[in-house]
């Protein structure tokens, strides 16, 4: 059950998935819009122009405005291959609340408890004094089934019933790359994941068992705090925000842009947006390539690395502290 400590070990069957070739710049760039696309309905003047193999779309969660769970699913010619494209966090419309809520609920160390000064605006009754934390109870607060992670298991579930021959991916921006992460952790489906706060210590709480080979590719640039887990503090602009986004280690493989070091960026909270990733970053030509090879070949996309030696949260103490387990009203 998703919630409970698992003990056993768990047995694994290797299946072979046909992912996306994620070492192809066009590739990861439609893979973007796609995800763009999940903030938009088509028509708008924020949804992306993609390739017409991909013209075939239908969008879920649009019925209630305040639905926080939306975007779109994209399908090749004869269903062959399946896009589940997760909306990330909208700072002000209908859903917002929601994406907030979520948002602190996944990415905060403690209920969103940055400090003293949100005692009033915790999303879980999980503190339980001087850095500790009750890690019984953030496992319980992270299976409401109001919550995003449980709607995408439905949705997902939902999906391969409509298209069980079809290959399905997961992609997403922010708050949905990290949905779509920890749902492809969930089914062993291929999730990319663009500039999303660290989802590990989430997976962790869920008590999702980890595959030996991930699913999992996060796509990031250095210039956008929120992946690395550097825009925290009480002073920082997403806590101004009301946003409490403290991890910063992720799942799978992680594809990093230096947009600091090859474009003379400064860190800046607004590159977090896909419209950015999209146009100055996987769409731009940059002199020398992004990475190179062993052998100094230079290449278009960065390669995809495992973080090593990552920590969450080392300030706080998780156990069980008989902390009282509740969720705002």
């Amino acid at each position: 059950m998703r919630g409970e400590p698992c003990d056993e070990d768990v047995e694994w069957e290797e299946v072979q998935v046909t992912g996306p070739y994620i070492e192809d710049k066009h590739t990861l760039s439609q893979l973007a819009r796609m995800t763009g696309n999940a903030y938009a309905l088509p028509g708008q003047k924020n949804w992306y122009d993609i390739d017409v193999t991909w013209n075939t779309s239908f969008p879920f969660g649009w019925e209630d405005a305040a639905d926080g769970f939306r975007g779109h699913v994209f399908l090749s010619p004869g269903n062959a291959t399946v896009v589940l494209a997760i909306k990330g966090t909208t700072l002000q419309g209908p859903t917002s609340k929601k994406d907030k809520f979520n948002d602190n609920l996944l990415f905060s160390c403690c209920c969103a408890r940055v400090d003293f000064s949100w005692m009033f605006n915790q999303v879980c009754g999980c503190y339980a004094k001087k850095w500790r934390c009750d890690e019984g109870c953030l496992s319980k607060a992270l299976v409401e089934d109001s919550l995003f992670y449980n709607v995408g298991v439905d949705l997902v579930n939902n999906l391969t019933a409509l298209y069980p021959a079809s290959t399905i991916w997961l992609v997403g921006h922010s708050l949905g790359g990290s949905l779509a992460s920890l749902l492809g952790t969930t089914f062993g489906l291929p999730a990319v994941a663009f500039e999303a706060p660290g989802e590990r210590l989430a997976a962790h709480r869920l008590s999702l068992p980890l595959p030996p080979a991930s699913p999992v590719t996060h796509v990031y640039h250095t210039a956008d705090p929120i992946p690395q887990g550097s825009c925290t503090g009480p002073l920082s602009l997403c806590a101004q925000a009301g946003y409490a986004l403290e991890t910063r280690c992720h799942l799978g493989k992680t594809v990093v842009f230096d947009t600091v070091g090859k474009l003379g960026w400064r860190v800046d909270v607004q590159t977090h947006t896909v419209k950015t990733v999209i146009t100055k970053v996987l769409e731009a030509d940059v002199e020398g390539g992004w990475d190179s090879t062993e052998d100094g070949i230079p290449l278009d996309v960065p390669l995809a690395r495992e973080e090593e030696d990552c920590v969450d949260c080392y300030k706080w103490e998780f156990g069980h502290y008989d902390s009282e387990c509740t969720m705002p009203l």
